[in-house]
């Protein structure tokens, strides 16, 4: 019952700002509410605190006892929706497939999957020695095993 009434406040709240978008909502046994929250132009503290509070001050600490805990999806943590990939073309990923692990610059993103671009070192097809050569490969979603953003320090 707990649960489908944050659920229900979690979603009237991520509708009133469009650019937020739910990776993870769960709900442990000792009625620990976890979020993890992505948006299009990032995630902010005020974003994490709006939605808490939408979900926290429609609640009853009387009839419910919970602990909340909203946050955004680290720089770190893979990408898990396709919404995911579209704020970050341009940049390096890791993506794990059953084929291997191919890193490249994300340079498109489709309904189906996205298209990574990177250079590579292979032999001249005749004589000796190695040229660069540009690589360009798709994936569609359902190949994509983990895909993670590569930051640069």
């Amino acid at each position: 019952m707990l649960k489908t009434q944050v659920k229900t406040f979690l979603d009237e709240a991520l509708e009133e700002d469009g650019s937020l978008f739910l990776i993870d909502f769960s709900m442990l046994d000792d009625n620990t509410i976890r979020v993890v929250l992505d948006g299009d132009e990032g995630v902010t503290v005020q974003d994490c605190m709006k939605i808490s509070r939408a979900i926290e001050n429609n609640l009853d600490r009387e009839e419910h006892d919970f602990s909340l805990e909203v946050t955004s999806a680290g720089a770190a943590s893979p990408l898990i929706m396709p919404r995911q990939y579209n704020k970050n073309i341009g940049r390096k990923l890791a993506v794990r497939t059953e084929a291997g692990t191919f890193e490249g610059n994300l340079t498109e993103t489709t309904d189906e999957g996205i298209v990574l671009e990177w250079k590579a070192r292979e032999p001249k097809p005749i004589g000796k020695g190695k040229v660069t050569v540009q690589k360009k490969e798709q994936f569609s979603f359902s190949d994509i095993k983990e895909a993670k953003v590569i930051l640069k320090f």
